[in-house]
């Protein structure tokens, strides 16, 4: 009998176990401190080399762990069968068996065991009789090794634990300092990588994320086949899927905060066929904290976008309820929705006579001032008139086309004032799916916040038309003209102005009667709108005369447009008249000629004596006086 107290061996060994055994220092690794433990058993032992197995609890199979020294590991198993082992029971546990067992290859096992529970065993190289070592020994080496592995496992589990939850508490940390989608997930990601670097991950998102990262994001499809993700969405609880087949295992752990879930987490063990239960615990805290801060991240965006879009329509509203020309209201809204929605064009489509005409709003974008942009504002024109809804297409087709080409993102909002279609907005992108659906919602609000803004700037510039506008001719006003020559004068290089009478009107009047004599009038008036261009101004002068007055035209253009004007009334009026008209014309390279500054009245006075004189002298004609 050995007195195992004072045997060498068991002292060293003791000793050396228990300098292997370093928490302060941060250096705790399981498998360098086994292989250590390897290491001093093979030099106290003196045999050629040491394999260890250790107990793989799941496959109730002894698992080969290390090797040291010089022995041959070809010839031994990956694995050791629990129930292959002399002397064990059908539970797996030993009986009172600390002596070697010899076992094929010329090797020798020594079991491994802390109270009674099987931990691994040992393999030498060499036979019995080659240890010089008493049963008593061998119980002490069998029952310090399984004691020591015990330990620095548990010692491994708890400071793998306080790392993971150190980790966790500091990326929690960095979720509720941190506002921003994207780096909430790239900080699950990195955690995960850090903790279970052999794991794949995969974050499967239920909303729309543009993040422009290399994150392993997959959108979270409701049509998929991947059942318990959507088990894991829909539940909000963990679902697991395990494959033999595939030889791993997978665990989803949904993104859930207080108002919903978010996505799920999709955690990939491999060479197994059952998730690690230990680390479920760790993975489902990530997740909930993930999941919160998500929420917040998003609820922070969503207050921000609200905010601006807030802003948006008080800063549109404020421009609107200025004095803003209907032009300038038009390009500054169109300008606001190109910048706040990325949109390539944006058209204001006024609607006229009951619905039956349209015009196209001056600060619509150039699109809608070609022919091109006719069938697409037609056909919304169609659905708006008859459904009274905004529309919302993301990828639009015509009905009768197969086009690749076009505009397949489009928005098209009524502009309703008291129950009345006024018009509505067009914004459009060749891209599909181009505007997200808060888009839409603002664009329909800003639209509402800014028709009464449009309708009173249309009745204002309608009033305006009404003051300088004579009633029965829809030319202007003398003194809109009086005004508007005035200013070239003063402006401009040159004009033409001419006045022009109706021969004979008093018979008219006398054979067809007043009516018909005004009827003659706005028919003149017509011809002089549809001959001149929008910047030219036709006026009223009085009675039966009408006036024309081209800034910045040259006297040769003048007299085409005169003659004109003589041969088509001539041709196209009914009752049948014509028109005598005179021509005068001012520069301001003459001025400089002659030295003297010409002026409206002597203007005027020049065509009012060409008139006179295509009167006198046969009538149905024009005639220039020059000075």
């Amino acid at each position: 009998m050995v007195n195992t107290q004072e045997d060498p061996i068991i002292i060293k060994l003791k000793s050396h176990f228990y300098d292997l055994i370093d928490t302060e220092s941060g250096l705790f690794h399981y498998d360098h401190i086994v292989n250590k433990m390897l290491t001093a058993i093979h030099s106290l032992l003196e045999v050629p080399g040491i394999l260890l197995y250790k107990r793989n609890e799941q496959e109730q199979v002894l698992q080969f762990k290390a090797p040291i020294g010089n022995i041959d590991v070809e010839m031994f198993p990956k694995k050791i069968d629990i129930r292959s082992i002399p002397d064990f029971s059908r539970s797996g546990a030993p009986m009172n068996r600390t002596s070697l067992i010899e076992i094929e290859g010329n090797a020798l096992m020594l079991l491994l065991e802390k109270k009674n529970q099987l931990l691994g065993c040992l393999i030498f190289e060499g036979k019995d009789q080659d240890f010089h070592i008493s049963e008593d020994v061998l119980q002490v080496i069998s029952n310090e090794c399984g004691h020591f592995l015990a330990k620095i496992q548990e010692l491994s589990t708890v400071l793998s634990e306080e790392k993971r939850y150190q980790q966790l508490f500091r990326v929690t940390e960095k979720f509720h300092s941190s506002m921003n989608m994207d780096s909430v997930l790239g900080e699950i990601i990195q955690t995960l990588q850090e903790v279970y670097p052999t794991f794949t991950y995969y974050l499967l998102l239920s909303h729309d994320n543009n993040n422009n990262t290399d994150l392993p994001i997959k959108d979270l499809e409701y049509d998929s086949e991947n059942i318990s993700a959507m088990q894991a969405y829909v539940t909000g609880t963990i679902q697991f899927e395990d494959s033999q087949s595939y030889g791993r295992s997978v665990l989803y752990a949904p993104l859930m905060g207080k108002q919903g879930v978010y996505g799920v987490l999709q955690v990939i063990a491999p060479n197994t066929v059952n998730f690690p239960k230990n680390e479920v615990e760790f993975i489902s805290l990530l997740a909930n904290t993930a999941g919160s801060a998500l929420e917040n991240a998003q609820l922070y965006q969503q207050s921000k976008r609200l905010i601006s879009d807030l802003q948006l329509i008080n800063e549109t509203s404020h421009r609107l309820n200025s004095d803003l020309r209907l032009t300038e209201t038009m390009k500054y809204m169109s300008e606001q929705i190109s910048s706040s929605f990325g949109a390539e064009e944006v058209g204001f489509i006024l609607l006229l006579n009951d619905g039956e005409d349209i015009n196209v709003l001056q600060g619509s974008t150039s699109f809608f001032q070609v022919r091109e942009s006719e069938r697409y504002i037609q056909l919304m024109k169609d659905k708006i008139a008859k459904e009274r809804e905004p529309l919302f297409l993301g990828d639009f087709h015509f009905p009768d086309s197969t086009e690749e080409k076009g505009f397949k993102s489009i928005m098209a909002v009524p502009m309703d004032q008291s129950g009345e279609l006024k018009g509505f907005a067009l914004v459009m992108h060749q891209q599909p799916y181009h505007f997200s659906f808060e888009s839409f919602k603002l664009l329909q609000s800003l639209i509402h916040h800014s028709t009464l803004a449009f309708t009173n700037s249309m009745l204002r510039e309608e009033l305006e038309r009404m003051v300088v506008t004579d009633h029965l001719t829809k030319l202007f006003s003398r003194s809109y003209l009086d005004k508007k020559i005035y200013s070239s004068m003063n402006e401009d290089q040159e004009g033409t102005f001419m006045l022009i009478d109706i021969d004979n009107f008093k018979k008219v009047n006398d054979t067809y009667g007043h009516q018909a004599g005004d009827e003659v009038i706005v028919q003149v008036a017509n011809l002089i709108r549809k001959n001149i261009r929008g910047s030219d101004i036709g006026a009223r002068w009085g009675g039966e005369e009408l006036a024309v007055y081209l800034p910045n035209v040259g006297l040769e253009a003048g007299i085409a447009i005169a003659n004109r004007l003589v041969q088509k009334v001539g041709k196209t009026t009914n009752p049948q008249v014509t028109i005598s008209c005179g021509v005068s014309y001012w520069s301001k390279a003459s001025i400089a000629d002659v030295q003297e500054e010409d002026t409206y009245s002597a203007l005027f006075k020049r065509a009012d004596k060409a008139l006179y004189i295509a009167k006198e002298t046969g009538k149905n004609k024009m005639v220039v006086q020059k000075n």
